[in-house]
């Protein structure tokens, strides 16, 4: 057996690894001795094989990274899946927002960044009673009858786009705890006494979740809720106002935030859960418009039914979960058929009663004013303002401007009132419904109504008498 080589501490061994040769600066020589002049001097490489000659070899350079030149690449926002109803609701079955609560609450911040759309449909329609004369063969026997029937015929139907009016918002706002609202379950709850942290006070009762403090709404309270908010909508009144205009609540009136329910919805396991969000509108007495516009049209000599409706579309946010059930349950058709297949009846019972079935969150939601009316304080600046009274013989103006209330109280101004509105609008209603109008797509303002033929005469219209 060969004496295996000493190795001294200037020497390298034939035994050492590649690794570590590579390691090492590069050694020349033949007998031993090396070239590199750097790292290691007079080092004596100790081989039974032969070293080839490395003398004028170049010792290796090393490797610089690549810094890439110009500014890093733009960040990309998450987008989260969603789609349009056939009812102008934004619906949405992304992974994502049903996991991260986080990611639920800037996908609905980012949705109010748009208002609703707010029409104003009116039509009018008369019944007529007709006759026609029917004959009919029976066992080779002509029977003739007379039979009578009625018809409905529509005489004006037209819109008005109201979207450009809204002036103020979106105003996030939540329902207080005392009032019957759906959280977390198919039924609507309260919160009777609200814990500090609800996510701690958290215990399984019958197999299922129930949070301390929380319970079922009775039957008197839903319905009083509906009352009250029927109310509010039609006179125009936000959801933290009382309905003679004093404040109720603070706008964000949970003991939760927005986002700690976005969190507490994101964390659930049910199935067939859903979030619900509003976009509500408030400034406009819609009862007294309504009927001022129908005896508006009826002092026309008009005697037909007349209905005006105030519509708002894209007005709904619904976040559902990411599967093949909850996704077929959101198309019409689908639900349709189980419908007709008597299949939905079992999914209405898992969904109502089961642990893992059907959820429902709806806590509030993002207020759009068409007007804005606060009261002066003493020394506000109001120079952005104009004076009540200095747009005298102007028309109806937008501009910001300084009122007095019924009670006598100077306010700020912003948007138009019901009022003003109607002012500007009242005769376009009156001669689109004399010329019986037809048209599907909306007004959007004063212009695109008929012309009125009085417009046309020499000196009716203001300046018409410029260049005499």
């Amino acid at each position: 057996m060969a004496p295996t080589p000493q190795c001294s501490p200037n020497t390298l061994c034939s035994s050492t690894t590649m690794a570590e040769k590579d390691a090492l600066p590069e050694l020349t020589g033949t007998s031993g001795q090396s070239s590199t002049q750097s790292d290691l001097k007079d080092a004596h490489v100790s081989t039974d094989s032969k070293v080839p000659d490395t003398e004028n070899a170049a010792a290796p350079q090393p490797q610089q990274q690549q810094v890439p030149d110009g500014p890093p690449p733009p960040f990309a926002p998450y987008e989260p899946e969603f789609f349009l109803s056939s009812h102008g609701d934004v619906i949405s079955h992304d992974h994502h927002l049903n996991e991260d609560g986080e990611a639920l609450y800037r996908f609905l911040l980012d949705q109010c960044k748009k208002p609703p759309v707010y029409t104003l449909s009116i039509n009018g329609t008369h019944k007529e009673r007709r006759t026609r004369t029917v004959t009919r063969t029976v066992n080779g026997t002509h029977q003739t009858r007379v039979e009578h029937y009625t018809v409905t015929i529509t005489d004006f139907d037209f819109s008005i786009d109201l979207t450009d009016y809204i002036t103020v918002g979106p105003a996030y706002w939540t329902y207080p705890d005392e009032t019957p609202a759906y959280r977390g379950l198919p039924v609507r709850q309260v919160d009777s006494a609200p814990a500090v942290n609800a996510n701690a006070d958290v215990e399984k009762a019958g197999g299922k979740l129930k949070i301390a403090g929380r319970r079922k709404a009775t039957k008197d309270e839903i319905k009083a809720f509906k009352v009250d908010e029927h109310a509010h909508i039609n006179e125009g009144i936000p959801p933290w106002e009382n309905l003679d205009r004093t404040t109720r609540c603070k706008m964000q009136a949970s003991s939760k935030t927005l986002r700690e329910w976005a969190d507490e919805y994101a964390a659930s396991p049910k199935l067939l859960k859903e979030f619900l969000f509003e976009k509500s509108l408030y400034g406009w007495n819609t009862t007294k418009l309504q009927s001022a516009i129908t005896s508006s049209i009826h002092s026309t000599s008009y005697t037909g039914t007349i209905s005006a409706s105030f519509l708002p579309s894209l007005s709904r946010i619904a976040i559902r979960p990411d599967n093949r059930l909850s996704r077929t349950l959101s198309r019409t058709l689908y639900k349709v058929l189980l419908w007709i297949f008597l299949i939905y009846p079992f999914i209405w019972l898992f969904k109502r009663f089961s642990s893992r079935g059907g959820g429902k969150w709806e806590v509030g939601g993002a207020a759009y004013g068409l007007v804005c009316c606060e009261p002066v304080q003493e020394g506000e600046d109001l120079s952005g303002y104009r004076r009540e009274g200095s747009w005298e013989g102007e028309g109806v103006t937008r501009e910001p401007r300084i009122v007095v209330g019924a009670d006598g109280v100077r306010k700020k101004l912003i948007g138009l009132r019901e009022g003003e509105w109607f002012r500007e609008w009242e005769q376009v209603i009156k001669r689109c419904a004399k010329m019986r109008l037809q048209r599907d797509e909306p007004l959007r303002s004063v212009r695109d109504g008929p012309a009125d033929p009085a417009n046309q005469l020499e000196g009716y219209a203001v300046g018409a008498l410029e260049g005499y």
